[in-house]
């Protein structure tokens, strides 16, 4: 599958209306022909901001999800079909488990799961690298279209010193497909004039893919979307001028420019490839919004057995919260009785 496909949508030059397009919030695609390269510029501020700031994460958790939210969007809007993305991390490390969960054609949930007292030993040892968060573990990115269609899944080890690299080495396994991808995530502070100044979240990424159309040039791209072959059956892009070029010019992108509010994804691609004729597509929007509702968790809940849902009794009420979005959702143990 082509991730950083673009859309289906129109087509038009990085002109003066492109450059009018809200800041935050969307995923804009693009192809530069000339580079024979497509991809997707990710701008998040409220919907991370409010993905981080609802359960309070440490900083360093809080990072490391966002960059995980960037991805996942970066590539589940690039589904051709109403189905869901997700992107999950487990590992053994002081953060065990991340999963983003993107379903299509623009709703995003994220959550994470650590140890507190081990990432406040790492922050105390000053071993906060990505490998002493994550130790052994592995990255699984999972397109499920849903129905009775099949579901795909790539799995990766998370052998690296960043997401970043982790994503690169799942882009060199399964797909094949010669792929650089950055992400950046950041506190800011903003203060309006006779306002205390406001702490938030934004996060940002750009992902390339080179997707030559020449003859002389062309690799192979049908490939199954699962299972990959062997990496034998990629042909070598290394020196070609024009993904060296490419890969030289995203090298260039500064954490601060991928979030600056100030810096829209129009504007990003001028500066990256102003003199290549950038091109950019109809751009998709992102919102936070999670799936959860009484009906889906009373569903849930019906699905364990009478000693399970003992366990889950509160105060005379069985109580069930959303890892996601926090939403708790009381239910009288008595309307279960008829499921014993």
């Amino acid at each position: 599958m082509v991730f950083g496909g673009a859309s289906s949508g129109g087509m038009s030059e990085v002109g003066a209306d492109a450059l009018r397009l809200p800041s935050d919030d969307l995923v804009l695609p693009f192809s530069v022909n000339a580079l024979d390269v497509r991809g997707r510029v990710a701008h998040l501020g409220p919907v991370v901001d409010t993905v981080l700031s609802r359960h309070g994460y440490p900083d360093t958790v809080a990072r490391l999800l966002g960059e995980a939210l960037v991805l996942t969007v970066l590539l589940g809007s690039a589904l051709k079909f109403e189905g869901r993305f997700i992107t999950q991390i487990q590992s053994d490390g002081p953060i065990n488990l991340l999963v983003v969960d993107f379903r299509s054609p623009e709703r995003v949930r994220a959550y994470a799961r650590f140890d507190e007292a081990a990432i406040a030993a790492r922050a105390e040892a000053g071993t906060l690298g990505f490998r002493d968060l994550v130790g052994t573990g592995h990255l699984a990115l999972t397109i499920d279209p849903g129905g009775h269609m099949r579901r795909y899944q790539g799995v990766v080890p998370l052998d690296g010193d960043s997401l970043e690299e982790v994503a690169h080495a799942y882009f060199e396994q399964s797909e094949q497909i010669p792929t650089t991808v950055r992400l950046a995530v950041a506190e800011v502070f903003d203060r309006q004039e006779g306002e205390a100044p406001r702490q938030s979240w934004r996060a940002g990424g750009v992902l390339v893919q080179f997707l030559p159309e020449s003859e002389d040039r062309i690799r192979h791209r049908d490939l199954d979307p699962g299972d990959a072959p062997a990496a034998s059956a990629a042909m070598p892009v290394d020196d070609d001028d024009a993904w060296v070029e490419a890969l030289a010019r995203v090298g260039t992108l500064e954490d601060v420019e991928l979030i600056d509010p100030d810096v829209a994804p129009p504007r990003l691609l001028l500066r990256l490839f102003h003199e290549r004729d950038v091109r950019v597509f109809d751009p998709v929007a992102v919102e936070e919004i999670c799936s959860c509702s009484r009906e889906r968790v009373e569903g849930i809940v019906r699905q364990f057995g009478d000693d399970e849902r003992r366990e889950m009794i509160e105060n005379g009420e069985i109580v069930v919260t959303c890892e996601f979005c926090s939403s708790t959702y009381r239910f009288d143990p008595s309307d279960f009785e008829a499921d014993a």
